[in-house]
Formats: C-alpha cells, structure tokens, sequence
C-alpha cells in the first residue's frame, strides 16, 4: 500500500486519510489515528552537487529551482513554510504570534536532507535535564522544564561547499638559538652575577605553494537561528545525509534560508582561509612563522542545499525570549536563559553566612589563634585572645 503527496510535506494515510507523520530513527511514516505505517523508499540516487559560479550567474535551470509559500515573522524575522492550518501558530524561534507577512519565496530546492532521528519525547527529556541543572534560573523557567510543552521539530537549512585550492605564499621561518650573557640578579646575599641562556629568533625568508581539497564545509543559512547555538549544535554527522524526499518533512516544518548562496560562500571561504593558513605554517616549518603574502585561487567550487533537524522551543520571560535547541539527530542541546536576581542575591547572603559561621567556630576553639600564631601574625608575647597585629612578611 502507498501513499501519493498532496503537497510537498503531506501525506494521506492509505487506511484513514489522515496526514502521516515521519517516525524519527525509523524509515516510516506513520499516522497518528490509525497507527498504520508507510515505509519510505530511498531514491539510491547520489547526492547532485552544483556548480557555484553558474549558480551566481543565474545559469541554473529551472528544476534546480522551486517556489513555496512562506510565513514571516515580524518580531524575529523567521521564515517557515505556511501552512494554512498552522497559521495562527506562534513562531518556534521567538514565541511570538506568527500571523504575518505571507510571500512567495522562490528559492534552490534541497538536494539533501538528515532525517531526524530523536523523536520530540527524547527532546523533551534532554531539555527537562538542561534547564533543571540551571541553579540560577527563574522558578517559572523550571515549571516551564516540567510542564508538558510542545518542541516544534524545524529543518533548518545550511549550505555545504567543495572546492580545490592552491595557494603560494611568501613570509618568514623563525629558528630559535641561545646565547650566554652575564646578568646582574638579586639574591638573599645582595646582587651577583650570574650566566643565562638568552633566546634569540634567526629569521629566514621562505615562499612556496600548498594544496588543499575542502569537503562539505558547512555554513548556516538561517538569520533566525543564533549563529553561536548552531555552532555549538555539531559536529553532525553529514555522511549519512540523504537525497532530499519531502516524506521526511511529513508532520514538520522547514524554515527558508535566508542567507544567500554569495553570502554563505563568503563565509565558507573564510572558514577555509583559516585553515589554509595554518597549512602554510606547517610548511613554512621552524619554531615561529611569519605570513607576508598569501594568494589562493578557487577551483571547482560545487554547493549544496541541505537541511538538518534541529528540536526548538521558545520560552518568553518578562517580555523577552529566550531559545533552546536540540541537535536532531545526537541530543546535544543549546540554549538562553534568565538569571534570577533574587537567587543570586541568596546565594551570595548564604556564602557570607557560612564563612561567618566558619570563622566563628575557628575563632571561638582558638583554632584561628593558633593558626595566627604559627604564621607570625601574633607576637609571640601576646596572650591568646588579643587582637591580632600583622608585621610585614618576615618580621616577628
């Protein structure tokens, strides 16, 4: 039995007509009603890359390209796919209502997709653990992490770009070598001299090429998504990455990238730069190196559109929102959250307390007389129970 698309991310049941749902960690898509299952069947097709300068000069072709409607989101800019019975919906980045701007958004289709593959009750369980391990947070932030809130499950979507690269540089090789001088030093006896081995970096010019071959470097194509959270979100595992089928977006939402192919190389490019550089440091050798002049050329630069399950929840505190967001496919989770003053305040009231406490008992046992005493801190002719007098350090 099988099931036919009524758009891009719906499914009828072939028993009851309900939408089916994709079944994380599972090849299934399953209804909510009925319980009856659809496997997927996944195209052993590979993954198409496309070439970035053609892309750039709009010389894709049409079947590279597609247009979807899309909802806005006027507090955080979000963009998710518009779904007429979710409109009213609040945006699973901010909270915020999500009745807004309704556009078309002609964009690169996705040419892969990493399924999800914790389901949002494992979700819940990794954010339930998170938040309870934050001491500070606000009481309502840990009601928040016991009740029963829903986790909007989002593809979030992310560029991958290839290229080979050959780089020449020009710059410096710092050998370190030692020389003895005599040096006037400070001791208990008065100054004296003394031999030392003094570092000294004989520098050498250098120039030569390297070559290196850049695989799948990713980059977020969300504006949305804090950048700093989806960082912290990998590694993902990018190799079990499958040709993009819209069953798997059955019963989710996918966002819209928002940032551009041009803009997105941008950054792959300099997350490249990085490691070139430290290629050309490598071969320059010696102990410390200098980089006068680096030239690199771009060849076979190929991309990709992709989309990876990222489980989010917004949570709103005195007027302001706060994210988390669990990696869908390992449970690492990221997230913001207030701090609550008064805790803080306690906390600090309580540290106070117990070293008052600490020192009165120290204090009242004659503990803390005798530590005074052994560290010179007291005269030795003074009873115990006097004030204590400080000497410089050294003095009796």
């Amino acid at each position: 039995m099988t099931s036919e698309p009524i758009s891009s991310d719906h499914f009828p049941c072939a028993q009851c007509g309900a939408d089916l749902r994709f079944e994380p960690g599972k090849e299934v898509l399953v209804c909510e009603y009925c319980n009856h299952e659809n496997h997927i069947d996944i195209d052993g097709e590979p993954i198409q890359e496309l070439d970035f300068r053609k892309a750039i000069a709009n010389q894709l072709s049409d079947v590279q390209t597609e247009t979807t409607t899309v909802a806005k989101c006027s507090s955080c800019g979000a963009t998710v796919e518009f779904d007429p019975n979710l409109h009213a919906d609040e945006c699973p980045f901010c909270a915020g209502p999500l009745i807004t701007d309704v556009a078309q958004h002609r964009h690169l289709k996705p040419k892969g997709v990493l399924p999800f593959a914790i389901a949002e009750s494992e979700a819940k369980d990794f954010l339930k653990e998170w938040l309870g391990s934050r001491w500070f947070a606000p009481s309502a932030l840990k009601k928040y992490a016991r009740a029963d809130h829903k986790m909007n499950g989002l593809y979030t979507p992310y560029w991958t770009f290839d290229a080979d690269t050959q780089s020449t540089y020009q710059g410096q090789r710092g050998d370190v070598y030692y020389i003895e001088r005599m040096v006037t030093v400070m001791t208990d006896k008065g100054p004296r001299k003394q031999r030392q081995r003094i570092p000294q970096i004989r520098w050498t010019r250098v120039s030569g090429r390297v070559r290196r071959w850049f695989d799948d470097v990713l980059v977020l194509g969300s504006k949305a998504l804090p950048k700093q959270f989806a960082d912290e979100l990998a590694p993902w595992d990018l190799h079990a990455i499958l040709p993009y089928q819209s069953e798997y977006l059955a019963g989710f939402r996918a966002e819209a990238y928002t940032i551009d192919l041009r803009e997105g190389f941008s950054e792959a490019r300099a997350n490249m730069d990085l490691t070139i550089r430290r290629d050309v440091r490598f071969d320059i050798g010696g102990d410390q190196q200098r980089v006068d002049r680096l030239d690199t050329e771009f060849g076979g630069v190929t991309f990709k559109h992709v989309l990876l399950p990222i489980w989010i929840a917004a949570y709103r505190y005195r007027g302001k929102s706060y994210r988390f967001v669990v990696n869908g496919r390992t449970g690492k989770i990221r997230g913001a959250r207030p701090y609550s003053a008064w805790k803080i305040l306690a906390a600090v009231l309580l540290g106070a307390l117990v070293m008052t406490i600490f020192f009165s008992v120290l204090y009242g046992s004659g503990t803390l007389d005798q530590m005074m005493y052994d560290g010179g801190f007291i005269p030795q002719n003074l009873p115990r129970g006097a004030p204590p007098v400080f000497f410089p350090d050294g003095l009796r």
